[in-house]
């Protein structure tokens, strides 16, 4: 089963915006940490940003104050808005659940959903 869908990619110019979104079939993301990742071609998937269940966010330091994850629990949808995209973001991107480990640990289940791409051009 699909659990992860994500959608609203495209191709942009360098320097452009794009907001993708991420919504789970069958089940509700409303109580849940959600992760954004991508993966670039010849590259591993590594992790963007996450927002918690109570809305605090993080972000890796080569998209911090670029791009911000929300979202909107009356559509049970969450977002990524993408700004100042540069061509080194082109990528898949997939969203996935978090889970809470002991400490300050995090970690995902399979299985994962398609992607959706994001291309930026120079």
């Amino acid at each position: 089963q699909e659990q992860f869908v994500e959608s609203g990619g495209g191709s942009v110019q360098a320097g452009g915006s794009l907001t993708i979104s991420c919504a789970r079939a069958g089940s509700s993301l409303v109580d849940k940490a959600v992760g954004w990742y991508r993966r670039a071609p010849g590259k591993e998937r590594e992790l963007v940003g996450r927002i918690g269940s109570g809305g605090d966010t993080f972000y890796v330091q080569s998209v911090k104050d670029r791009f911000t994850i929300s979202r909107d629990n009356g559509k049970d949808t969450i977002y990524l808005q993408m700004n100042r995209l540069r061509p080194e973001d082109t990528a898949v991107y997939y969203c996935n659940i978090l889970y809470k480990g002991a400490g300050s640990t995090w970690y995902v289940r399979d299985p994962w959903g398609r992607g959706t791409q994001v291309t930026v051009s120079s």
